[in-house]
């Protein structure tokens, strides 16, 4: 979740602060990248089935249009892309009714921006979470790595231990298997690359990413479990410690970087989560969440799962960042396919960006005020 845990730097800000995406913890906290300069960027369709002759459902009236037209932004959203995210990953929902409204999704193939809009509000009615909450992102990071211990590169990846307990901790803590500090501190004989302190803490948070050697090969680090220990920001310690003011997620990575050893190490030893990975092939494809679909950059999110389903959709309405170089909104319909430790609470989402350092940058900025709207299936939509 967030990639199974699975979610640079995603809800890294919001994750450091909070408790990431996503995207299994992976994720849980992952297809086309909306900068944050452009968050309504088209998304080209994907679907999953040739069109129909005559595509049904399109001339259907839309009798909730009233009610989506008080979203804030609905009508500037890319309907398009957005029902094609949908198209793309509804298989996941296991609600029947949201499996219904899946199927005529899909049997309505490839259409144009008014029929999307049409189709969106005649299937669904929004549904508005009560309380405001947070939204925050996250991202599939990609760091270098090495195959033994060499100047910086001094972290090992650790594989699942064999005697690690097979409880489920990915919606919440249980009895640590062994803190950090502990595990930081046991040899490592049979680590699966070597990574720089800091970008193995935030591969960490993130529950997943793309590791580089210095001949070009790539592989993807995948979550592969966790010792149980509840996940502690370090963003707060570091301001009251007054050891940075700015606590976006690329100033807390700098600052790990340049403080490297036992200083930055004991800031990291805070958090006394870690997880461990598995080595797999690097597809170049952005990695599935929680839900075992692929994650859509800018169109999907991590949800907690206690509250919701995963194949849900939801408008996000965000606002009032409380980083400094955000975007000042995010308003846009999204899929719920992820969850993470961070993510609890009705009102609380991470907005998956995609892959690299550009992705990072902008989602360690993402710390909004969300209100969030649950689109609730029509089983059937008058005609």
């Amino acid at each position: 979740m967030r990639f199974q845990f699975l979610s640079g730097l995603t809800a890294i800000a919001a994750a450091l602060t909070l408790a990431a995406c996503a995207t299994t913890e992976a994720p849980s906290r992952v297809a086309a990248y909306a900068p944050p300069t452009a968050p309504q960027q088209h998304l080209p369709p994907r679907p999953l089935a040739e069109p129909p002759a005559s595509p049904p459902h399109t001339a259907r009236p839309a009798p909730f249009a009233a009610e989506f037209s008080r979203l804030p932004g609905w009508a500037d959203d890319d309907h398009a892309a957005a029902l094609s995210a949908f198209q793309t990953t509804c298989r996941a929902a296991r609600d029947p009714a949201l499996a219904e409204v899946c199927r005529r999704a899909i049997a309505l193939g490839r259409v144009d921006e008014h029929q999307a809009r049409r189709f969106l509000e005649a299937n669904f009615r929004p549904e508005a979470v009560p309380e405001e909450g947070l939204l925050t992102a996250y991202f599939a990071p990609v760091y270098e790595a090495r195959n033994m211990p060499e100047g910086e590169f001094t972290a090992p990846v650790r594989p699942r231990p064999d005697d690690l307990p097979t409880a489920d901790w990915t919606s919440g803590p249980g009895a640590p298997y062994a803190e950090r500090a502990e595990i930081e501190a046991r040899p490592a004989p049979d680590a699966l690359a070597w990574m720089r302190p800091e970008d193995l803490f935030f591969l960490q948070i993130q529950g997943s990413g793309v590791l580089v050697y210095p001949g070009g090969q790539r592989v993807k680090a995948l979550f592969d479990g966790v010792n149980g220990a509840k996940f502690h920001g370090i963003a707060i310690p570091m301001r009251e410690q007054g050891l940075l003011d700015d606590t976006s997620a690329e100033s807390i990575r700098s600052w790990l970087a340049s403080h490297s050893g036992r200083q930055a190490q004991a800031v990291m030893n805070l958090n006394p989560r870690y997880v461990f990975f598995k080595i797999g092939p690097d597809d170049g494809l952005d990695p599935a969440g929680a839900a075992g679909a692929p994650l859509i950059p800018g169109r999907t999110v991590a949800v907690d799962t206690s509250r919701h389903a995963l194949g849900e959709l939801f408008w996000i309405d965000a606002s009032a960042p409380a980083l400094a170089g955000a975007f000042p909104t995010y308003r846009r319909l999204t899929v719920a396919l992820d969850a993470g430790g961070a993510i609890k609470g009705d009102a609380r989402a991470d907005l998956y960006l995609g892959r690299g350092p550009e992705a990072g940058l902008a989602a360690g900025r993402v710390r909004h005020t969300l209100r969030l709207y649950r689109l609730a299936p029509i089983d059937s939509p008058s005609s």
